[in-house]
């Protein structure tokens, strides 16, 4: 701290670099992540990455009903919701401490649900 209580200039930008630097790791963890989520009891499973990018979907067989579409696309929709549902629990426990003091305000780094 400077005289009269005002915070050293030098020590405000070594700590805005630290954060940035720890938020950018944090964003890389999330996209290297991998998350699952399933719906029909497990009939159809959604894989997205923890910035909520679909990664892969396996529909089981038995949820394969030519006569039954409309189950089949609920189903996959489900599976996606509950994926990116995990997601974004991901990414509320990676940037949760980071972004604490900033007000939410994410927008900017391309991370969806936040």
């Amino acid at each position: 701290m400077q005289p009269g209580g005002q915070p050293n200039m030098q020590q405000i930008m070594e700590q805005a670099q630290k954060m940035q630097e720890q938020l950018m790791s944090a964003q890389q963890e999330l996209a290297d992540a991998e998350v699952t989520g399933s719906a029909g009891g497990e009939l159809v499973t959604a894989t997205v990455t923890g910035a909520g990018e679909l990664k892969g979907l396996v529909i089981d067989p038995k949820a394969a009903d030519p006569e039954d579409t409309e189950t089949l696309a609920d189903l996959v929709v489900a599976a996606v919701r509950d994926a990116n549902r995990a997601a974004q629990e991901l990414q509320a426990q990676k940037m949760g401490p980071l972004t604490g003091g900033l007000g939410g305000g994410l927008g900017d780094l391309g991370l969806p649900g936040l």
